[in-house]
């Protein structure tokens, strides 16, 4: 018994000693992080809900049904084989130890095997899942590719190692009479068997060996974790509990330096906006950092890197992980760096975004903020809120961006649009209407009959294909009898493009002017036909000080559609497809609505294509893509559009003039003849308007 003690105490000691002392250098380089933004530790009860669905239900792993199921019983096999562990420690002391109370029911025993076995069969579906998916043989379609796949196999290698050697020791537990099961443990009585033509001796020795032999290998893997990707076992849980609440999607982070709200009226000297060097991120970022699993769910639902694009969203959180713990001797070390080792000083000196950096422009620039990524990941990564955090870094700091980023920057500047159409001209899109719309003059009150302020956005107001949707919706709710006005030349952008291209200073001027002028208009109600107006309204506007009730006008319609205010009568005889909008859906779940207008129309036959609801494709317009060239891969609106004309239809509805801009640009280049695009709300006229069926009536 005393070398079953020494060896096994001797083992616990090297090993703790090894991960403490690397969890204690994580821990530092934690701190040497910002501090995170308030409200990281507020809705107590929605974090709990996180925890029992995302950590302890794996709701987000069990959408991949094969991989996630293999990953369940591997995540509960370890909490229940947790329970052999206290009973091996017992057993270095008294080789009859069981639990107390239960220690010795038969259910208990049966639950310890069933989960081994579990283990082992998970361990097979993984092995078989990384050899299917090989990315030698897939390349870059592989979720593997750029993962550390060496250590990913040695992990599995050591799981199977941590069941055979406990059933090893279980069951020569059984022949020896030392086992706490009289019953029940299934797989320990098949390894006892093959076991017992060895005699009382023999198993004797196997049990002290098998038991040391067991809780080595699980010390083992302990070490080997704490310095792998696998670090994510301990780090996917309170990272998930300290996620943003419900989402990080729809609204950006403002922005903060030290923990601090940055005053832009007037900065702090000290001030950095945005991250220009690992130790900006705040400790929540390097906590995301190591909670990475590598397992490439983001990668695969990427626009940009499912089009050749360098933008990977795990390579990118593997770099910035890679990146911290390479310089972390030289962040550590404080203000004396002289002995710190050569690496990673020269680690130190290398630029977090630029060629040869951690990161370089092409893959910072390929985002367009879609969220699939944020969507996918288990662990509650928060990608967009990095990029887009490293952009404003570029941007503001460096004043580095993407060439023709400076037309759309100066046109916001100087006339308030990207076009740089200018505020004179936004009310053309009413010169064809044949009712009037109530315009606010500058100073005006939204008058008490008017119960929505009818924000028109950039697009509505310049684009040809917007303008369409513009009318219509005007036209519909002038038939529902709805009241609303708009600003006219008192609209001008609301930031949107500015802000996801980093520009926080130009999204500030232009959000506070808005907000100044609804505020003054006693706005309380918005519509809006723009998902990303839609968005930066009702989720960011809130963060200057301007709290709207803003609808979708997807919402609206449906509304009054239910309540029989507009009522269609005319059937549209159409194959319809449905692409959901990032802003609208992904961001802000808003994905019933627009189908349910579609689903009014008699005629229109609705078909959704592979790619749908949360897992919609960007139509790649997003982040101020759709002002900024794609010279890399191929282009993100053609691969979408692709995959809209697969089901057949011969129209393709959106709501978003974003997305119809990209979509019809798509349609166009793939001459698909027949194909029309066009806003639900269009579709949604064309029948109210109780005209006769007319095909290319569907692209108004």
């Amino acid at each position: 018994m005393a070398v079953r003690v020494i060896l096994g105490l001797l083992l616990t000691v090297v090993a703790s000693g090894l991960a403490g002392r690397r969890l204690l250098m994580l821990y530092r380089l934690g701190r040497a992080g910002q501090p995170a933004e308030p409200g990281r530790t507020r809705g107590v009860a929605a974090r709990v809900r996180a925890e029992l669905t995302e950590v302890l239900g794996q709701r987000k792993l069990l959408k991949w049904t094969v991989p996630g199921t293999a990953h369940l019983l591997t995540f509960w096999g370890f909490l229940i084989l947790g329970l052999t562990l206290i009973e091996g420690y017992g057993a270095l002391v008294d080789r009859d130890f069981h639990l107390p109370w239960i220690g010795t029911q038969p259910w208990l025993g049966f639950l310890e095997d069933l989960f081994a076995v579990a283990v082992l069969l998970a361990v097979l579906v993984f092995a078989a899942i990384r050899l299917r998916h090989l990315p030698a043989r897939e390349g870059t379609r592989s979720r593997f590719f750029g993962s550390h796949l060496g250590g990913a196999w040695l992990i599995l290698f050591m799981i199977f190692n941590v069941v055979w050697t406990l059933l090893l020791y279980r069951g020569a537990q059984i022949n020896t009479g030392n086992f706490p099961y009289a019953d029940g443990a299934f797989a320990s009585e098949v390894v006892a068997r093959v076991l017992a033509p060895l005699g009382t001796t023999a198993n004797d020795v196997i049990e002290t060996a098998g038991l040391l032999l067991a809780l080595g290998v699980v010390l083992t893997f302990l070490v080997i974790v704490v310095h792998s990707k696998h670090l994510h076992i301990f780090t996917a849980a309170p990272n998930v509990a300290f996620s943003r609440r419900p989402r990080a999607l729809g609204a950006l982070q403002p922005v903060r330096s030290g923990g601090k709200l940055v005053d832009f009226d007037d900065p702090g000297e000290d001030d950095v906006i945005g991250r220009g060097a690992i130790e900006d991120f705040t400790w929540k970022g390097m906590l995301d950092f190591a909670s990475c699993t590598e397992c490439g769910r983001c990668q695969s639902q990427c626009p940009a890197w499912n089009t050749g694009k360098p933008l990977s969203p795990k390579l990118l959180i593997m770099s910035l992980r890679d990146h911290a713990l390479a310089k972390a001797p030289y962040l550590l070390a404080g203000d004396d760096h002289a002995g710190v080792d050569a690496l990673a000083a020269a680690e130190a000196q290398r630029p977090l975004v630029a060629e040869g950096g951690v990161i370089t422009p092409d893959v910072l620039w390929s985002c367009t903020t879609c969220g699939a990524c944020v969507e996918q990941c288990p662990v509650d990564i928060e990608h967009v809120d990095h990029i887009v955090d490293m952009r404003r870094y570029q941007v503001v700091m460096e004043a580095s961006f993407p060439r023709e980023a400076a037309v759309l920057l100066r046109n916001l500047e100087h006339a308030g649009d990207p076009w740089g159409r200018g505020a004179a001209n936004r009310l053309d899109w009413t010169a064809k209407l044949d009712f009037p719309v109530r315009v606010l003059g500058d100073g005006e009150a939204l008058p008490d009959d008017a119960e929505y302020l009818f924000w028109v956005g950039c697009a509505g107001a310049f684009d040809e294909r917007a303008v369409r949707t513009s009318q219509a919706v005007a036209e519909l709710l002038h038939t529902a009898g709805v009241g609303y006005a708009v600003l006219g030349s008192g609209e001008t952008c609301t930031g949107d493009p500015a802000r996801r291209l980093g520009n926080e200073l130009l999204f500030q001027e232009l959000a506070r002017q808005n907000v100044a002028t609804l505020t003054a208009a006693g706005v309380r109600k918005i519509v809006t036909t723009c998902a990303h107006c839609f968005n930066s309204l009702a989720n960011e506007y809130p963060q200057l000080g301007g709290t709207f009730e803003v609808v979708h006008h997807t919402q609206l319609l449906s509304r009054l559609l239910a309540e029989g205010r507009l009522t269609p009568v005319t059937p549209v005889q159409a194959t319809v497809t449905y692409h959901d909008p990032c802003y609208l859906g992904r961001h802000n779940r808003i994905f019933a609505p627009p189908r349910d207008i579609l689903g009014s129309v008699a005629g229109v036959r609705l078909t959704e294509p592979d790619r749908t609801r949360e897992r919609s494709f960007c139509c790649g317009a997003g982040g101020a893509r759709m002002w900024l060239e794609e010279p890399l891969g191929t282009r993100i609106n053609e691969a979408r559009t692709d995959e809209l004309l697969a089901t057949g239809a011969d129209v393709v509805a959106a709501a978003c003039p974003y997305c119809i801009d990209m979509l019809a640009d798509g349609v166009a280049q793939r001459a698909a003849e027949g194909v029309t695009v066009t806003d639900v709300a269009g579709v949604l006229l064309r029948s109210v308007r109780a005209i006769p069926d007319d095909p290319e009536g569907a692209t108004r």
